[in-house]
This record gives C-alpha cells, sequence and structure tokens, in this order.
C-alpha cells in the first residue's frame, strides 16, 4: 500500500531528492545537488512511498507572497507513472496551501505536463507581452506559466474562529501589526499564519519577540475556540498562567503556528461550578515541515457570569 507522507528523516529526504534529481535533472546532464535549492528548509514537502519504503512520487510546496504558493519540482518515478500519483500529489500540496491560508497556487509547466495541469484546474497565465513563457530551462526545456485559485472550504470560516481574529485585532495591536491570522481550524487542529516580511529582523530571520507572540496567542485561541465548541457553550477569562519557549531553528519564509488536540491536557468542567479551570498544552511553530519552536503554556479560565463580556487579556504570573 502507498503512503503519502512528507520525508521523516534524513535517509528519506536522499530518496526524495535523488528522484527528483533522476527525473528533473539526469536527462540534461546536470550534477547531483542541482534539484535543490535555498528555499528546501522552509517549504512543505511531499512524496509517495510503496510498503517498501520507496519513493514514487515528490513534489514541493513554497510561499511566494503572504496568500500566494507555488508547487515546485513535481516528480514521479518511470515505473509509477500512469497511477494517478502527480495528482494526489497535488491535492495534498493543494489542501496544505489552504490550511495555511493561501487562496493561490502558481507554478511553471513544462510544455508536456500542460495537460495534466489543465485537468486538474491549472490555467495558462498570460504577461503583459501576452506571452505564458517563464523560462526556458537548460535553454531546452520551455516553461509556462499557470496559476489556480482554491476554493477548499476550510472549517476556519465558523463564526467562533472568525470572531477570536477580530478580538485579536481589535485587542492586541501587536497582532494586526504582525498579521496575526487564523488560517484553518476543525477542532482538533488549530494553524496560525503571520506576515513574515513584516517580522523579520536584521539577520532576515523572523523576530524572537514576534515567534513568542504567535505561539501565545495560538495556545491562547485554542483555549477560546474550545469553550466556543463546549456543548455548554462555557465562557471565561483566558489569561496565561505559565510559559516557556524553546527555539530550535532560525525562521526564514513560511511560517506558521499549530496545536493539536493530542498535546492539550486539562478539563473545562470546573466551570459549570463556578470555579477557574486550568488548561496545558504545546504549541509549535513551524518553518516548513520542520518544527522551528516548541511552546509550552498553562493557561487559566477564570469562570464568571453569563451576562460578562469574555475580557482578552493575556496575563502573565511573573
Amino acid at each position: 500500500m502507498n503512503t503519502l507522507r512528507s520525508p521523516k528523516n534524513a535517509e528519506e529526504f536522499a530518496q526524495y531528492y535523488q528522484l527528483r534529481w533522476q527525473i528533473l535533472r539526469k536527462p540534461w546532464q546536470q550534477a547531483l545537488g542541482s534539484e535543490q535549492d535555498e528555499r528546501e528548509q522552509q517549504s512543505i514537502h511531499r512524496m509517495i512511498i510503496d510498503d517498501k519504503g520507496k519513493v514514487l512520487a515528490v513534489g514541493r510546496l513554497e510561499q511566494r507572497a503572504e496568500q500566494q504558493g507555488q508547487i515546485r519540482y513535481m516528480a514521479v518515478c518511470e515505473t509509477a507513472q500512469g497511477q494517478g500519483l502527480g495528482q494526489q500529489i497535488i491535492a495534498e500540496l493543494e489542501l496544505q496551501a489552504s490550511k495555511l491560508g493561501m487562496t493561490e497556487i502558481v507554478l511553471n509547466a513544462r510544455e508536456d505536463a500542460l495537460g495534466f495541469y489543465q485537468k486538474l484546474g491549472y490555467q495558462q497565465q498570460l504577461n503583459a507581452q501576452q506571452q505564458n513563457v517563464s523560462h526556458i530551462l537548460f535553454n531546452e526545456i520551455t516553461h509556462y506559466s499557470m496559476t489556480k485559485k482554491l476554493n477548499y472550504a476550510l472549517e476556519h470560516k465558523q463564526i467562533a474562529a472568525q470572531s477570536l481574529q477580530n478580538v485579536w485585532h481589535q485587542t492586541i495591536p501587536m497582532s494586526k501589526a504582525m498579521g496575526l491570522q487564523i488560517s484553518y481550524y476543525d477542532s482538533k487542529q488549530l494553524l496560525t499564519h503571520c506576515d513574515a516580511e513584516f517580522n523579520r529582523n536584521l539577520h532576515n530571520t523572523m523576530f524572537a519577540g514576534s515567534i513568542y507572540t504567535l505561539a501565545t496567542l495560538t495556545g491562547w485561541g485554542w483555549v477560546y475556540l474550545a469553550l466556543a465548541d463546549h456543548p455548554k457553550n462555557l465562557q471565561g477569562d483566558i489569561v496565561l498562567a505559565e510559559a516557556n519557549i524553546r527555539y530550535h531553528t532560525p525562521i526564514k519564509g513560511l511560517v506558521y503556528g499549530q496545536v493539536i488536540e493530542s498535546d492539550v491536557s486539562g478539563q473545562f468542567d470546573n466551570l459549570l461550578l463556578g470555579k477557574s479551570a486550568r488548561i496545558k498544552l504545546i504549541a509549535h511553530i513551524y518553518c516548513g515541515d520542520k518544527i522551528a519552536a516548541t511552546f509550552t503554556g498553562s493557561y487559566f479560565v477564570l469562570a464568571k457570569h453569563r451576562n460578562e463580556t469574555i475580557s482578552t487579556g493575556i496575563k502573565s504570573n511573573g
């Protein structure tokens, strides 16, 4: 049985890049290593492997603008072509792009792949000169600009999620300046993102304070949405009680925050008794597929009466 996922270790990445080189570079006598570029560490990678661990198909998603992604380096093993694997890779990368708040995908298609992408909804994009040739690779392979609008119906369109985003922007000026947005929410997973360009430091990587803010508010946001999801429609003031963050690697490019249900502990039941609840969680900040920072936080939800307005204060015990 085939499996579609991201490479997990150095050995799998080696096979992933090997297939890229074998299909996209070797036939044109390009050196091993020419199949990689400077955006590898900040991109989303997907591959399909068989039950023996052989890589059959690969593809990469990178961010080109705040709401625009680009798919590159699509390759399918010669013995596995015609089985729909390329279509599966594209569908997965489009889904990931939608979850990260991207509304458009662009790509540069080789001439023999135009029909493949057109069947998937991509259209040739003309420039000001009414031409759609993006570039000619190795002075031989013509590439054509193509684009597709994404209209995946994400759960983050829920009223509660939109309300949370409004709360952030109206009560926490820094969140608005950072361009903090909810990318995706489905009660099991919360994804957030911010404007990477705005949050750069003098080293051209993401400012540590912005990483901390993104992590803190992603965790706070999970608690807010979990309250709204509760069958009793619970209410309370959410305050940060304890926090710790570890920075693993600099962030340059695609960045997003994530909280998943399995990384959350604690119960809201105390609120039903008029008492405070304590929720512990882990929020990860990603650069591409790689965890760049790990935030461990503890939030108090202070019980309140129904006729009171929910506070947005984020406080520390320090």
